[in-house]
């Protein structure tokens, strides 16, 4: 993929930069925020004994730098406390604190357009069910990023199949958080789509309406110009899912969040994502269901782009 992206792009500074993506995240130079200070980029290291990775004790955000800025941070950090809460997680850091530590990262590694991620797990002190007395430790990378998906593909639209995997019901799992475990599920999603020549899957939640792509939420629009979004009410209601229906709305675009069953696809002309990662991602096919790439989707787009970026407050 990394290497079609350089092939679509005609501009040194995307080749430059997806040359830099194929470096092993591992193996980058610079600073990382760890535990209340910036240390090199290599020595962010935990131990292989630690709760998060054996047990999914872990919370994390994703943001978006645009132009230097970090787009809606007070947003995430509020919502990465409320995973950590939900998660049982003591945050060993007031939200200034996470806040001005995002910042400061970003600015020492010179990030311009790129990617920030926060991430709070429980350490090494327990190894069993219980993690009453683990350090809780608290990690913030940011990196230069450029489209989630290949930018050809955000002109011509993605193509998704439908997961076999279902969104849990809301009293099994704390589906109102991003916590590490709740994941899993999503990744197997896709790797089986790209599997069969998908770029991405459709997850329907627990009763079998459609629920979300497998990191972005999902719209669809009507043939009498409306906008249809599933309810979140067993998956995120996302930072950029609620900007873009703002955006929506101030154009008096209808938006109807409702249950949408598999078969409505069917009466739909467009659809796309929205997410941190994707912005907004136009979707050409979902299964056997066919869509257009149409001017409202392109116009909610380059909205979206303008309220993200600087220029949009001059």
């Amino acid at each position: 993929m990394l290497l079609r992206n350089i092939l679509f792009s005609n501009k040194k500074k995307d080749i430059l930069f997806f040359s830099m993506e194929m470096i092993p995240y591992d193996k980058r130079s610079g600073k990382i925020w760890f535990n209340g200070k910036a240390v090199n980029w290599k020595d962010a290291q935990i131990h292989v004994l630690n709760h998060g990775l054996h047990y999914a004790s872990c919370v994390f955000e994703g943001e978006r730098v645009y132009d230097g800025e970090i787009f809606k941070l007070e947003e995430h950090t509020e919502r990465l406390f409320y995973s950590a809460k939900r998660m049982g997680i003591k945050v060993p850091y007031n939200q200034k604190e996470i806040n001005e530590a995002c910042k400061n990262i970003v600015n020492i590694q010179k990030v311009k357009n790129g990617y920030v991620r926060p991430v709070i797990w429980r350490g090494s002190e327990m190894m069993a069910i219980s993690a009453q007395k683990n350090k809780v430790h608290v990690a913030i990378a940011t990196w230069e990023w450029g489209s989630y998906f290949d930018p050809k593909l955000k002109i011509e639209g993605i193509k998704l199949n439908i997961s076999k995997w279902r969104r849990p019901a809301p009293n099994t799992i704390p589906w109102d958080t991003k916590a590490a475990g709740l994941y899993m599920i999503c990744t197997l999603s896709k790797h089986e789509a790209e599997e069969q020549g998908f770029t991405d899957s459709l997850m329907l939640d627990f009763e079998g309406n459609i629920a979300e792509a497998t990191g972005a939420n999902i719209f669809f629009k009507s043939k009498d110009g409306q906008l249809h979004t599933p309810t979140p009410d067993s998956f995120l209601d996302g930072i950029t899912r609620r900007a873009v229906i703002e955006i929506a709305k101030a154009k008096n675009i209808q938006v109807n969040e409702r249950k949408i069953a598999p078969n409505e696809m069917e009466s739909f002309v467009g659809c796309f994502l929205t997410g941190t990662a994707a912005e907004i991602t136009p979707v050409s096919k979902i299964d056997k269901f066919d869509f257009k790439v149409c001017e409202l989707i392109k116009d909610l787009s380059d909205s979206y782009q303008n309220k993200v970026r600087k220029k949009s407050a001059a």
